[in-house]
């Protein structure tokens, strides 16, 4: 299997990594010392389409495959690892 990134995975990727660094890390210690869930940085997540990854774009998702999803879970984990978790599971359950 061919594992080097298209421009549309890097630009995927790079998105991703760019939105952890600004809107998960700088607040990932407080929403884990205060038991914050934190609606607003993941409805942020869902504009951006990380909320349906896998889902059809015909039905309102962004139709990417499971290894683009593997791209953005991986960045957006170095922000906050249990806000990605849960965007994970969402996108398992959608």
């Amino acid at each position: 299997m061919d594992f080097s990134l298209s421009e549309e995975q890097r630009a995927i990727r790079e998105t991703a990594r760019d939105f952890a660094e600004r809107e998960f890390r700088p607040f990932a210690a407080r929403w884990d010392e205060e038991c914050v869930f934190p609606v607003d940085a993941l409805r942020q997540a869902a504009a951006l389409g990380f909320a349906g990854i896998y889902v059809r774009e015909d039905v309102g998702g962004s139709g990417l495959s499971r290894f683009d999803a593997a791209l953005i879970f991986e960045e957006l984990s170095t922000g906050c690892v249990s806000t990605s978790a849960y965007l994970s599971i969402h996108n398992m359950a959608a």
